[in-house]
C-alpha cells in the first residue's frame, strides 16, 4: 500500500462500525497519501440495504474526493458488490486466500469471486498453491508469495527488552503468532504440551470463529493478546523456535503464511506441518522442518533446541541467501510493470 501511495492517493475501505444514525463515512490519515475509510452503518440492515449504504458512500467518498477512473485493488469478492458500478481504471484482484474455504464465509462469494475475475484486468496471488488454482481462470494471473521486511524482523536476532506479559514466561520458548481460528491444530497444540511440559508454548492473536474454551489449557501454553506489527520482534528476540501448528483443512489447503519469512528473518528455526506452500517455497530448499504427525513435530522441536552451532550458522547462511530475494521493494517494482 505504501508503494502505490508513492504514485496515487490510496483509500483502503474498512469494514463497517455499527453505531447509530444514518450511514456515514470516518476517515483517517495514517501515512502521506494512505487514508483508511471506515464506513458507519446503522445495525439491523437487511444484506441488500447494507450493500445499497455501502455503495451510497463509496460515492460519497469519490464526490468528496474528486476520485475519477480509479485503480480498484480488491481483497476479497464481496467488496465488488457496492463497488462494481465504478468506472475503473484498472481492476486488480489481489488474491491473498481462498476465502470461501473459511469457516463462516458467505454463500456468495464463489459467484462474486467468478464476477471479479471476469472483470479483473490483472489477477495476482499471495503463494504457489492459489497460483495453480487462479491461473487456469484468468489469463493474467501472477504469484507474489508474501514478502518481507528484513531490517524490521532481524532486530529480534539480537537481546530486545521483554514485555511483562513475557518475561515472566520460563525458557525454552516456542512462539507462534496468528489469528486464532480454525486453522490451528489445538489437538496437536496439546500433545506437544503434554509430551515436553518443560517447554513454554507462547501463542500470541485473536481467538476469532472458535470458542476460547476449545483452545487446550495446559500450565505451559500461554494464550497473549494481539500485538502489533511494531510490537512482534520483540516477542521473537524472547523465543528460541517458532512454530506453525496449522491444521491440514480446506481453510489452509491454499494458504501461504506470512509469518513463514517473518520468522526467518528474525533468526528463529521453523517448524511447520505440511502446509503446500512452505514445503515449496521454504522446506525444499532446508530452510524450514516440517512435520506430519505430532511425534515427528516433537522430535523436530527437540533437533532445532539442540542444533550444534556450526550447524545453526550454516543454516542461517542459507536464510539470508534466500531473504536477499523477498523484498517488498522488488515485489512492488515487478506489481508496478505488469500493472503498466
Amino acid at each position: 500500500m505504501r508503494r502505490l501511495a508513492q504514485e496515487r492517493h490510496v483509500y483502503y475501505f474498512e469494514e463497517p462500525i455499527l453505531e447509530p444514525g444514518p450511514p456515514s463515512l470516518r476517515r483517517r490519515d495514517v501515512a502521506p497519501r494512505i487514508t483508511i475509510v471506515t464506513p458507519s452503518l446503522p445495525e439491523g440492515l437487511e444484506a441488500a440495504e447494507e450493500v445499497a449504504a455501502k455503495r451510497q458512500l463509496v460515492d460519497l467518498l469519490c464526490y468528496q474526493e474528486g476520485i475519477g477512473s480509479p485503480l480498484l485493488w480488491y481483497y476479497t469478492p464481496m467488496s465488488l458488490a457496492f463497488s462494481d458500478h465504478l468506472d475503473a481504471g484498472l481492476v486488480v484482484y489481489d488474491c491473498m486466500d481462498q476465502l470461501a474455504a473459511f469457516r463462516g464465509a458467505p454463500p456468495a462469494m464463489v459467484e462474486q469471486e467468478q464476477h471479479l475475475l471476469q472483470r479483473a484486468g490483472v489477477v495476482f496471488t499471495g503463494g504457489y498453491s492459489l497460483y495453480e488454482a487462479k491461473r487456469h481462470l484468468h489469463a493474467n494471473t501472477y504469484m507474489f508469495p508474501s514478502s518481507v521486511d528484513v531490517a524490521h524482523f532481524r532486530a529480534a536476532r539480537g537481546p530486545l527488552a521483554q514485555s511483562d506479559d513475557q518475561a515472566g514466561i520460563p525458557q525454552p520458548r516456542i512462539g507462534h503468532y496468528a489469528v486464532l481460528d480454525e486453522r490451528l491444530d489445538t489437538e496437536l497444540l496439546a500433545v506437544i504440551a503434554d509430551a515436553r511440559p518443560e517447554w513454554q508454548l507462547v501463542l500470541i492473536g485473536p481467538v476469532v470463529k472458535i470458542a476460547p474454551e476449545d483452545l487446550p489449557r495446559r500450565p505451559n501454553i500461554h494464550y497473549l493478546r494481539l500485538k502489533s506489527y511494531e510490537q512482534l520482534p520483540a516477542y521473537l528476540s524472547g523465543w528460541d523456535v517458532t512454530f506453525m501448528p496449522f491444521a491440514r483443512n480446506e481453510s489452509t489447503r491454499f494458504i501461504s503464511p506470512t509469518k513463514t519469512p517473518e520468522y526467518l528473518a528474525a533468526g528463529r528455526q521453523v517448524v511447520s506441518t505440511p502446509i503446500a506452500d512452505v514445503v515449496h517455497d521454504y522446506a525444499a530448499r532446508g530452510l524450514v522442518r516440517i512435520a506430519a504427525t505430532p511425534a515427528e513435530f516433537v522430535a523436530a522441536l527437540e533437533a532445532c533446541l539442540t542444533e550444534e552451532d556450526a550447524s545453526r550458522r550454516r543454516w542461517l547462511d542459507a536464510v539470508d541467501r534466500h531473504l536477499e530475494t523477498m523484498s517488498w521493494d522488488r515485489t512492488w517494482a515487478s506489481m508496478k510493470e505488469l500493472l503498466a
